[in-house]
């Protein structure tokens, strides 16, 4: 290779026509306050330090009036009954007013209700073209049906959710049985209550937060879609039913590559756990024969945000999972056998990461080169934690790792800008375009603190193509759908899901970045239902609505 080209353009089969930028590709600017977003976290903190309270709030991207626009959606928690100066606190949704700007209709929407909210996962589970929310919470969670008229009804005693009380923490919408209908997954946590609660203490004198070690574990739950607005619980049924699980974030992956989603799960202090599909509506637990189960050394790390995509363009899908500082980040390799290497202990990754105290991650590309990179949210669970760990910060800045091809990564932060930089006690995070125009802006939330909105801003000129799919026989969403981007000789892959990161829901539509490319040779999509599409030669920088069965149109 010349001197002054990078693999990024070759890997795209670009001409080497260009040399590396000299600087930054990008700059993430914080633009939370002149876009609108006014928001306040509440843990709900008085004092008496429940474990609840170091959860943090998820957060979303999602186009919920159908307009083509990405709007925001912040979970929130709120005070317990105890405390003598309780304030009502509430979700909050935000509509995109397609001019960099939003405005909260979370009471125009019907979505002004208190509750101790933690995650959100979004999915059109009726098919009827408009994304229905699901809230998970300390207590009972909350589905939220899409009327199609701005508003959001609260379905979850009809849906048959209603009734079931736990601490969950990250979902998912999956089609795991190939019906055409979205199936929902949940994590639950551990099994606290008020009443329950232990003391536990760094000093033995001051009450400090617990780590779950003090409390039993609590099963996942499975949702199947009946197809009518109800859900019908097949945990059990479907091999599931794990009480020793202490689950925080969940991620769709196809590690076998026979087009049926399984599901990989982080746990906290336990064995992660890999769900492989067995095609008749059971899964099989396969983490520790794949290598997933715990980290290089044999022990069961604190998995929290989890993210699964092909971020190397190898075809395989690879895993990452955040954990707690002095245990660095999982970075999972996916083989062709079906099993998996930890790549991180070898790498810079590993050791960026030794020292921090990850929850949200994402695979995303942020300069737009072709190749997936990564971000991770950093922040620490007790505000106390320098004066027994001096080293140890209870706010750091997040991360975020540039893919300089062929397996390896780099920080860079530097590109990200100053803003982007600043420590934070980080939470949840979400990527989308909220103002279309083609790369990807990142949200992110604290615990206790205010949700941070960063608009990217390209620099180097690199080209974007964009796919929101529809579901015809496959679900609406396309949840599952496979597209991949062929040039000169490589090809990226993405799939269409819901759920990752830790609490939260990234945008659907699919965002490749090109480089320097103008054209796109060729595009491939594999839909759930078996379908699979082949379009040629499409323009770079346009978005593409492709509806199953009729082709791909420019649109959003």
């Amino acid at each position: 290779m010349k001197q002054g080209f990078t693999r990024r353009s070759l890997l795209w089969g670009a001409a080497p026509l260009f040399a590396a930028p000299a600087g930054p590709a990008f700059r993430f600017t914080d633009v939370t306050r002149a876009s609108g977003i006014h928001f306040t976290h509440n843990t709900g903190a008085f004092g008496r330090k429940y474990l609840p309270e170091t959860m943090g709030p998820g957060c979303a991207f999602l186009d919920y009036d159908a307009d083509g626009w990405q709007d925001i959606l912040l979970v929130n928690g709120m005070d317990w009954a105890a405390n003598p100066r309780r304030k009502r606190t509430t979700l909050a949704l935000y509509k995109n007013n397609r001019n960099g700007t939003f405005t909260d209709v979370t009471r125009a929407a019907g979505l002004d209700v208190e509750m101790f909210g933690l995650g959100v996962s979004v999915g059109d589970y009726n098919n009827d073209g408009f994304p229905d929310i699901l809230i998970t919470a300390m207590g009972q969670n909350r589905l939220f049906r899409n009327t199609g008229k701005g508003t959001f009804e609260d379905v979850t005693a009809k849906s048959g959710l209603g009734g079931r009380e736990a601490f969950s923490t990250s979902a998912m919408w999956v089609d795991y049985d190939r019906d055409g209908l979205l199936d929902l997954f949940v994590c639950n946590y551990v099994r606290w209550s008020q009443d329950g609660d232990v003391f536990c203490s760094i000093n033995g004198k001051e009450k400090s937060y617990c780590t779950p070690e003090a409390y039993r574990g609590s099963t996942c739950w499975l949702f199947r879609n009946r197809g009518d607005g109800t859900f019908e619980d097949v945990t059990a049924k479907a091999g599931l039913l794990d009480n020793s699980s202490k689950s925080l974030g969940v991620a769709a992956i196809d590690f076998d590559q026979d087009g049926w989603p399984d599901l990989f799960v982080a746990n906290d202090t336990q064995p992660n756990k890999l769900y492989q599909n067995q095609r008749n509506g059971k899964f099989s637990e396969v983490a520790l024969r794949a290598g997933v189960a715990f980290s290089e050394d044999g022990k069961a790390r604190a998995g929290m945000g989890v993210d699964a995509a092909d971020y190397d363009n190898s075809g395989l899908s690879s895993l990452v999972v955040t954990n707690f500082h002095n245990e660095m980040l999982g970075l999972y390799k996916g083989t062709k056998a079906g099993t998996f290497t930890d790549l991180a202990t070898r790498s810079e990754l590993g050791k960026a990461t030794r020292g921090s105290l990850g929850f949200g991650c994402f695979f995303f590309d942020a300069d737009l080169d072709g190749l997936l990179d990564l971000l991770i949210v950093n922040g620490h669970i007790d505000d106390s934690v320098t004066r027994v760990r001096p080293d140890v910060q209870f706010a750091q800045p997040p991360q975020l790792f540039l893919n300089t091809g062929g397996g390896r990564f780099r920080l860079g932060n530097g590109d990200a800008g100053a803003e982007f930089n600043q420590p934070k006690v980080g939470r949840g995070a979400a990527f989308g375009d909220f103002d279309n125009d083609g790369d990807l802006d990142v949200l992110l939330t604290t615990n206790g603190g205010p949700a941070f909105l960063y608009r990217n801003d390209q620099i180097s000129g690199n080209r974007w193509i964009r796919f929101h799919l529809q579901g015809t026989k496959s679900n609406r969403d396309g949840i599952g759908a496979v597209v991949k981007v062929s040039n000169g000789g490589e090809t990226a892959t993405r799939m269409v899901k819901s759920g990752s990161s830790y609490l939260s829901q990234s945008e659907m539509p699919l965002t490749f970045g090109l480089g320097r490319r103008d054209l796109v040779e060729r595009v491939t999509v594999q839909w759930p239902s078996g379908r699979a599409e082949e379009f040629k030669n499409l323009k770079a920088n346009t978005a593409y609505r492709c509806v199953e069965g009729q082709g791909a149109k420019p649109g959003r």
